[in-house]
């Protein structure tokens, strides 16, 4: 699998791939918001989450991958740091938002310092017509900020300092797509990257939550690892996709792919939550599925 991966970065059936597995990391990335900012305590589900990701990579960093490269730690050092913060604002948001409003302003403000960095960082460069889907894309992310702003019924008197921390989280996510694809492309085996990645980026929050999870009562604690079970697997391949695209193919381009989950994430709350959509949101979505479509075809 691994040479057979190295095999086609950079040509097209590598773009093709890295397609897919951004729009299944949009996907998967829709899906794994919902659960952390579900019944449960943000921090909390965090936590379990990344508890178990932690679990469920162990094996293979121990006894599947390669070992990694010396100068690789001090590259998983600087990754740890950046998801903390990541993970830190992000539950930030949450327990201060509603997520419907919340979670379009972190995707839409990291696409477009991801592309920025992507330029900086690897050389990349859209093309004006890849630019007017990022504005297209942008436009319907934040549109569909506002209309949900503008339609919350309760919650508001937390929303300025929510929306703070959601444009802080949206950096971070720039920041970490960035950095986690300069590391995945600094090792020789991307599934060791992957796995040591997950194995010490899942250390940090299950000891950091501990005196929540003492406080919580018993009968909400197997919902909760119910919960974190899950999330932990939506994760592994959600990130675990979008890094890997970002290795194949370009760090910007898999930035904006993945940011449809905006509108992935709509789609979940019609269609599993039974929330209501009407003409102006589906509107919005297809201006994002829109940007995302001219990002591709004028790449």
């Amino acid at each position: 699998m691994t040479g057979w991966l190295l095999g086609i970065e950079g040509t097209e059936a590598g773009h093709r791939l890295a397609l897919g597995l951004a729009l299944m990391a949009a996907v998967l990335h829709a899906l794994f918001g919902a659960l952390q900012k579900g019944r449960h305590d943000p921090w909390l589900s965090r936590g379990a989450i990344d508890g178990f990701y932690a679990a469920i990579a162990a094996p293979f960093a121990l006894f599947v991958v390669p070992w990694p490269e010396p100068r690789m730690w001090p590259i998983f050092a600087g990754a740890f740091v950046i998801h903390i913060g990541y993970k830190v604002a992000q539950a930030m948001t949450y327990t201060r938002g509603a997520y419907t409003v919340v979670y379009p302003v972190v995707r839409g403000t990291g696409p477009l310092f991801a592309v920025l960095g992507a330029g900086f960082v690897f050389g990349e460069h859209f093309t004006p017509g890849q630019w007017m889907g990022v504005v297209l894309l942008l436009g319907g992310i934040y549109g569909l900020a506002l209309y949900n702003w503008r339609t919350l019924a309760v919650g508001r008197e937390t929303l300025v300092p929510a929306l703070a921390f959601a444009v802080l989280t949206g950096l971070f996510v720039a920041l970490y797509t960035t950095y986690d694809a300069w590391g995945i492309r600094a090792t020789a085996d991307p599934f060791t990257f992957l796995a040591w990645f997950f194995l010490i980026d899942g250390l940090f929050m299950p000891f950091y939550i501990r005196p929540r999870w003492r406080a919580l009562p018993m009968s909400e604690r197997r919902p909760l690892l119910a919960r974190g079970l899950l999330g932990a697997v939506v994760a592994l391949f959600s990130f675990g996709a979008i890094m890997m695209a970002t290795r194949l193919d370009k760090v910007g381009e898999a930035a904006v792919l993945r940011e449809t989950s905006t509108a992935f994430a709509a789609l979940i709350g019609w269609l599993v939550l039974g929330e209501r959509v009407g003409l102006k949101r589906f509107a919005l979505m297809s201006l994002i599925a829109a940007g995302a479509i001219v990002v591709e075809l004028a790449g």
